[in-house]
């Protein structure tokens, strides 16, 4: 019987293993794509003056993206093998800062004008307390971008290995916005994922 193993511990155990999506093969992207491709990208409205905060930058995938676009790029991730992979992946871009920490407990003096995040509230049990932090750290009419998978199984099964997962449906997301007064502006949906366009009101 496989033991749960924690998600820190599984995404320090994927940088062992020599898992890096940055260099997936085209199929793999394409793959990936299908929670977050261009259109997610798009939604975030990227323009040079902007600070922009990643929550769950895993290797820097998404990042890539979006560090060339924008005035300051902040990512975090709870695992610290994976920061620093990232810091190397990123390494081209002089406007990024990298944090192993989670969205939970961090703090940062400046706030964002975008904040997005994907694949990673999958992980976060308390979402009040999280979408709670993210309307603290958006800009007034800042935009939050959250891609959640559209999989309702409560864990990961990764071979040698099970994630435990807090997933949630697009009703349960609205509702913990509404209650923290962040706006829903748009919805649109990809084929493993909805995607949430929100502003701080």
């Amino acid at each position: 019987m496989k033991m749960y193993t924690t998600v820190k511990e599984h995404y320090d155990l994927l940088i062992d293993e020599g898992n890096d999506p940055v260099y997936d093969p085209i199929p793999l992207q394409e793959y990936m794509d299908k929670w977050d491709g261009q259109k997610f990208i798009d939604s975030l409205k990227l323009t040079k003056g902007k600070y922009v905060l990643e929550v769950g930058v895993g290797t820097g995938r998404l990042a890539r993206k979006v560090c060339g676009y924008c005035e300051k790029f902040v990512g975090i991730d709870i695992s610290p093998k994976t920061i620093e992979r990232a810091k190397y992946n990123l390494s081209e871009y002089k406007n990024t800062q990298l944090i192993c920490a989670d969205i939970l407990n961090f703090e940062s003096e400046s706030r964002f004008d975008v904040i997005y995040s994907t694949l990673t509230f999958m992980h976060i049990n308390d979402k009040l307390l999280a979408m709670n932090k993210v309307k603290k750290l958006l800009k007034s009419e800042g935009r939050f971008v959250l891609s959640i998978s559209n999989d309702l199984s409560g864990y990961i099964d990764y071979g040698t290995r099970k994630i435990e997962i807090y997933p949630d449906t697009p009703n349960e997301i609205t509702l913990y916005l509404y209650k923290v007064g962040l706006k829903l502006v748009d919805t649109f949906y990809t084929e493993f994922a909805t995607v949430f366009i929100v502003e701080n009101a």
